[in-house]
């Protein structure tokens, strides 16, 4: 099937079996106008940085249509209730942890988004990095020609080495290195590092003909997935940020569900490009967002 329109620089939604892998790497429970941040006083400089799960690709309107930026992605929606002073979305569709020191196309590196004044920071990244598009692809191919086994898990996990767990360890360096950049550049921000939600069926199962990965595959790529999620809130808690679980508020609003029903879209997508989070799906992780408790204040209650 032929690719979304205007997702020239979404990496995982460029192709929707690939746009899967992006997926495989967590949804709240409540949308954004339900819930609000406990704060001691107003936000003054809002930064959301992150890849196509947080630009909101495929859903109208797109603002940026290169980086597939929406302006009903989670962080407009986070914005809209906070009202900050200011508010910067320099998501892009495709970012791995290398864009926010480079350049992505026209967008510039997304620490640009920084300064000295922001207090508050939302990242979601290192599924890029994991390679999730080129993984997806595969079990997917082989899921077709072997619906009832685990091809793509054997093929990964050859030698008795779990290819897929160790690309996991190679990017949890990465995380702290982008977790160091935004301490240095926004001392007194508060970061919320964000999980990705769940894309596949939560207790193992699948649906062959909306995404064709193999029976045996899909428990073990949904267990990939909650492993990169638990490398995300450990290196999140290493660097004195906060982990937001969008992954259980999700579990039931898989892509396999009915079209009301879902948050994320099959590879037949109505809603957002495939195997991204849709409108809905956007609500969530804003609500996730919102309904994150801060820490206590030193000294305080």
């Amino acid at each position: 099937m032929p690719p979304p329109p205007r997702t020239r620089r979404l990496g995982l939604a460029a192709a929707p079996v690939a746009a899967a892998a992006l997926a495989l790497p967590m949804l709240g429970a409540a949308p954004a106008s339900a819930v609000s941040v406990p704060t001691d006083g107003a936000v003054q400089e809002y930064a959301a940085l992150g890849d196509s799960f947080t630009s909101g690709v495929g859903i109208p309107d797109e603002v940026d249509a290169e980086c597939g930026r929406s302006d009903r992605n989670y962080p407009t929606l986070v914005s809209a209730d906070l009202s900050p002073g200011s508010f910067t979305d320099i998501s892009c569709g495709g970012a791995t942890t290398e864009h926010m020191t480079e350049p992505q196309g026209s967008n510039p590196p997304q620490f640009d988004a920084l300064g000295a004044g922001t207090d508050l920071v939302t990242l979601q990244v290192g599924g890029n990095d994991m390679g999730f598009a080129d993984i997806v692809t595969r079990c997917a191919f082989l899921g077709t020609f072997n619906p009832y086994g685990e091809p793509c898990k054997n093929s990964y996990t050859y030698g008795g080495t779990d290819r897929l767990q160790e690309r996991i360890e190679e990017t949890a360096p990465k995380i702290d290195g982008v977790l160091e950049g935004i301490a240095e550049r926004s001392p007194d921000a508060r970061v919320l590092l964000l999980g990705y939600p769940v894309i596949m069926p939560d207790d193992g199962s699948n649906c062959h003909s909306t995404v064709p990965i193999a029976a045996g595959d899909a428990p073990w790529l949904r267990d990939t997935q909650k492993s990169l999620n638990d490398m995300l809130a450990e290196r999140a808690q290493a660097h004195g940020a906060e982990y937001v679980d969008t992954y259980t508020g999700s579990i039931g609003h898989d892509l396999c569900k009915p079209q009301d029903v879902r948050w994320m879209e099959p590879l037949n997508a109505v809603d957002a490009a495939p195997v991204h989070p849709n409108a809905a799906g956007h609500e969530g992780m804003a609500g996730a967002v919102l309904g994150t408790a801060l820490p206590v204040p030193a000294g305080g209650a």
